[in-house]
């Protein structure tokens, strides 16, 4: 099955509130975002934020230069509906991100539980080219994955656990890191998955 066609299966059998990763307080990512000071009109873009809340919470503290990626138009549907007349404000992207062409820059590119999907090296570069393509110079990435000694595996798919020295020898010389959170998630079935926050910046 391919990717695109796992992701569909998947938002079409489960509910967006039910999958291991939801939260519905990104309090790590908002954090670090309202951390970095960025004007309003920052352009930001969720990678993976098909179904979750993260674009709610921009728009509500006033951020309105936003767009979501999603491999799967299912997650990307269930914000949609969810957001009513909001969704109008956001660009919506129902896209692989290995494969994604960017149109335009952004000043922060956020990641929460797409990367460390990334089995293959191949795969990985290809997300990292256009990451770098995607930024502005300056420009910030906040990637979250499952941390070492983590979970190995998530949706039924084989997934790559990661600290600060993976993470920075996968992203290369460009970026430099600035800061590292630990996040203890419990999942809506109440298991614990250990995750790992990387914030860097491209020179």
């Amino acid at each position: 099955m391919s990717r695109k066609k796992h992701w569909e299966q998947f938002y079409s059998d489960k509910s967006p509130l039910d999958v291991s990763w939801f939260q519905q307080q990104p309090t790590i990512s908002l954090a670090l975002i309202n951390s970095l000071k960025l004007p309003k009109q920052a352009a930001i873009i969720d990678v993976g934020g098909g179904a979750s809340v993260l674009v709610d919470h921009l728009l509500t503290e006033g951020y309105h230069n936003l767009a979501v990626l999603d491999i799967s138009a299912q997650a990307l549907a269930h914000s949609q509906s969810r957001l009513g007349k909001q969704a109008e404000q956001v660009e919506w992207f129902a896209d692989d991100i290995t494969t994604f062409k960017p149109s335009r820059k952004f000043d922060l590119w956020h990641d929460r539980a797409v990367f460390h999907f990334l089995t293959d090296a191949t795969d990985r570069k290809h997300y990292v080219a256009n990451l770098k393509s995607a930024l502005v110079p300056k420009g910030h990435v906040v990637i979250a994955t499952f941390a070492m000694g983590g979970p190995t595996k998530c949706s039924n798919l084989d997934i790559v656990q990661y600290d600060e020295a993976k993470m920075c020898a996968e992203l290369g010389n460009e970026f430099v890191l600035r800061d590292v959170h630990h996040e203890l998630h419990i999942t809506p079935a109440n298991k614990e998955q250990s995750f790992i926050y990387f914030h860097l910046q491209k020179k």
